[in-house]
Formats: structure tokens, C-alpha cells, sequence
């Protein structure tokens, strides 16, 4: 049991101080999915707050957590001037299912993979989904792990945050 809650402990700090530590969102190559390279940085460091959504296809959560920022992106859009932009870890071979999942889902936001997992790595995750939120100067000001129903209205409150 004291081990359980020194576990637990561990793993609170441990995100805590993973936030503080990782302030300025990495600058690293993604891809677009017919294969173009992309600087991540060009598209987060806007002057726009950013949502960055970490998934794969075969992620039950990711999924569900896509639909519902889906539902609200709009209203995000008009009030907050948010940016979503989902990033799939999906394997290069997996990547042929993403654009048809895309429209069947109708996602409206940016879509780009991460094959070789080189944001996964700079950011030092190890499941998903993983949201980031990072403000308008490219900081990560939120990040969370997993999703409920629900999550996307605390992620809304983060985002008012921000430009109250």
C-alpha cells in the first residue's frame, strides 16, 4: 500500500515537472499524409492557441476524444481562434487507413502522421491519446493523458483561460 502511493506520488511529480520542464513546443518534422515534410513549429507558433491531439486508428479513445473536439471545433474556431491538429503515431503501413477514416469521421482540423514517433519522443509520452495545448507564443501550457467523455470541456476551460 506504501509503495503504491509513493508510486503514485512519483508519477504526479513526474508529470508535473514534465509540463514545467517542456515549455516551448519542440520543433520537430512531421508529415503531411501524401508524405511532404513539415516543420510542426511553422503551424503551432501562430500567434493561434493550439491543440495538439496525439492518436492512431486502432486507439478506441483517440477516436472517441477526435469526435468530440470535432463537435465543438467550430465554436473553438469563432470564439478562441484555435487550431486543432490531430497527429497520428500510426506505422507507415497503417497510414493507408487514415484518409478514409478522416471523411468517414468528417474531421475538420489538420491531420499529420508521425511515423517514426519523433514528436512522441521529444515530448516523452508513452501512450495515447496525449493532448497538448500550447499558447499563442508556442507554449505548452496543458497537457493530458487518456480520455472520458467530459475531457474536452475541462480542455474548453483551459482554452478560455487563455484568453481571458
Amino acid at each position: 500500500m506504501l509503495y503504491s502511493k509513493l508510486l503514485l506520488s512519483a508519477c504526479f511529480f513526474t508529470s508535473i515537472s514534465f509540463v514545467a520542464a517542456q515549455k516551448s513546443f519542440p520543433d520537430v518534422e512531421v508529415y503531411t499524409l501524401d508524405g511532404q515534410k513539415v516543420q510542426l513549429k511553422e503551424h503551432v507558433s501562430k500567434g493561434k492557441i493550439s491543440v495538439i491531439s496525439m492518436w492512431a486508428t486502432w486507439c478506441s479513445p483517440c477516436k472517441k476524444e477526435l469526435d468530440a473536439f470535432a463537435e465543438l471545433y467550430e465554436d473553438w474556431q469563432e470564439e478562441f481562434d484555435v487550431e486543432i491538429i490531430a497527429i497520428t503515431i500510426d506505422t507507415r503501413r497503417a497510414l493507408a487507413k487514415v484518409p478514409a477514416m478522416i471523411a468517414t469521421k468528417n474531421w475538420e482540423y489538420t491531420i499529420f502522421s508521425d511515423p517514426n514517433n519523433s514528436l512522441r519522443n521529444s515530448l516523452q509520452f508513452q501512450s495515447i491519446p496525449q493532448t497538448f495545448l500550447v499558447d499563442q507564443e508556442g507554449q505548452i501550457v496543458y497537457s493530458h493523458n487518456g480520455y472520458v467523455a467530459g475531457d474536452e470541456y475541462e480542455l474548453e476551460d483551459e482554452i478560455k483561460a487563455l484568453t481571458e
